[in-house]
């Protein structure tokens, strides 16, 4: 039998993680990857590893801030100024390399929050706990391990679209590892394997959550109904099913204006102002939030990690990159309105040379914001695009951007003449309201688009081998199944 290193660290990782998280001082709860019968014998103790689960979830190189930044500097809206390896240069600017800190730590990060789901669900079934609460973690559970899987197919995977699915993936892992295996040699599956395991696990998840929880903390924090729905809304749009993201929109979005979802699971809904949305008084806890990453004084993501440390310029972070104010970035977009609320988020250094995104004002280090990883907004805009590829120029997919967009800004309305423009349109919204959240390498992608030019770095074309990441060293070296990248 031989010891998987990759998973060891995981183990590693996660026993930090969990136990900082533990509230019992004179029950402790085993915090290992072995599934050990005392760590789930009562609701409480099961509860912990479930916590445990979403810390997982929001490490810092994952979405405690490094996912969504990969994500979206990889794209033309950012330039980068610090030319620092550590936090994101490399992905910038498509040079990393299997042997990279992000390519590796990533990788890492992303599977052991897979890994932790998998040994909440092996423990959940094994325990005594009511059958109530079995069903809810396991489908908590299922919640985080489909996160995870989509967050490694966007980087490291060619498009659903590039292919049909049948490029390769990444490593299907289902069962829990537990600290020594014999399984390292797992082969990748193929896009639409990895796509439709998703699919399953949120379809069952949605199934078996509860409606909503008993406070405004626990329905952004924690899975319900609504986001499963909300994610499969997601991961529709990015396979191409436009049905599929309809279907799932038509659950929690009514059929016209105002724009909400039923009240009998958690009501969301636009916030009045997009003001509201990053601030702890209403948007972090909000009727658009619909599943968040909290962060406290005692709970930080690490300060080259988090979203205020990349975004944000000292002293409340490291101010890694400024918005692409110059050619391609959408800060250079005539279309948006210098009245529109959402540029005030844009704030020009106090030498007026670069401009800064401050969705995320507070300190990076000792008070860092919520890290959103789906809200209200969001879904509101998948129907609308699959609505309008589905369906041509539809009322319904219009309204739905107008309101949106009227929400910064009252002046504009748009009446597209064309199936293209209101594409477009909609495209470019999406750059707009979901500026820094973690979206631009998978809209481009999905689309087929060549990641344009930016700052000093060229255009690279959809066919090129830098277009995806490298599956990271560490796997090569202990997976010998595992399949390299072309190019790499």
């Amino acid at each position: 039998m031989k010891m998987n290193f990759k998973i060891l660290s995981a183990v590693a990782f996660a026993g930090i993680i969990l136990a900082s998280c533990s509230k019992s001082r004179l029950e402790p709860v085993p915090q290992t990857f072995i599934i050990d019968p005392e760590g789930f014998k009562t609701p409480e103790r099961a509860l912990q590893q479930v916590n445990g689960m979403y810390s997982a979830l929001k490490a810092g190189q994952f979405y405690g801030g490094r996912y969504l930044v990969y994500q979206d500097v990889r794209g033309e809206e950012f330039l980068n100024i610090t030319n620092n390896g550590v936090t994101a240069f490399l992905t910038w600017n498509f040079t990393v390399t299997p042997t990279s800190n992000e390519v590796q730590n990533f990788w890492s990060s992303a599977y052991a929050a897979i890994n932790r789901a998998n040994v909440v669900i092996a423990g959940v079934e094994g325990s005594t706990i009511s059958d109530s609460l079995k069903n809810d973690y396991i489908a908590e559970a299922k919640v985080v391990r489909a996160i995870s899987y989509y967050s490694l197919l966007q980087l490291y995977s060619r498009p659903f679209a590039q292919g049909g699915g049948s490029t390769p993936g990444v490593p299907l892992r289902l069962n829990a590892e537990t600290g020594l295996t014999t399984d390292d040699d797992l082969t990748r599956a193929s896009v639409s394997d990895v796509y439709a395991q998703i699919i399953k696990d949120l379809n069952e998840a949605e199934a078996d959550l509860p409606a909503k929880y008993s406070s405004a903390t626990l329905n952004t924090t924690r899975a319900h109904k609504h986001s499963a729905i909300a994610l499969k809304s997601r991961v529709y749009l990015t396979m191409g099913n436009w049905a599929g993201v309809i279907a799932e929109g038509n659950k929690i979005v009514s059929a016209s204006a105002p724009f909400q979802a039923p009240a009998s699971g958690v009501g969301h809904k636009l916030e009045p102002s997009i003001a509201t949305v990053f601030t702890t008084a209403v948007g972090y806890t909000g009727t658009e939030a619909i599943l968040s990453m909290p962060f406290t004084a005692t709970d930080v993501p690490g300060t080259q990690n988090s979203l205020a440390s990349y975004y944000n310029p000292g002293p409340d972070g490291n101010g890694d990159f400024s918005l692409n104010t110059v050619d391609a970035g959408i800060a250079a977009n005539a279309g948006w309105k210098s009245t529109d609320a959402r540029r005030a988020f844009n704030v020009p250094n106090s030498a007026g040379t670069r401009t800064f995104l401050r969705k995320w004002p507070r300190n990076a280090g000792t008070n860092p914001d919520w890290t959103p990883v789906v809200r209200y907004a969001e879904v509101m805009l998948n129907l609308s695009e699959a609505l309008a590829r589905e369906n041509g120029l539809d009322a319904r997919s219009i309204a739905l951007l107008n309101a949106v967009r009227q929400r910064s800004d009252a002046s504009t309305t748009f009446a597209p003449a064309s199936v293209d423009e209101l594409i477009s349109a909609i495209l470019t919204e999406r750059r707009i309201e979901l500026l820094g959240e973690g979206f631009r390498t998978t809209d481009i992608t999905r689309t087929g688009t060549d990641f344009p030019a930016k700052g000093s770095v060229s255009s690279l074309p959809s066919s090129a081998p830098q277009y995806i990441w490298p599956i990271s060293n560490a796997e090569i070296i202990t997976n010998k199944a595992v399949q390299q990248n072309n190019g790499y």
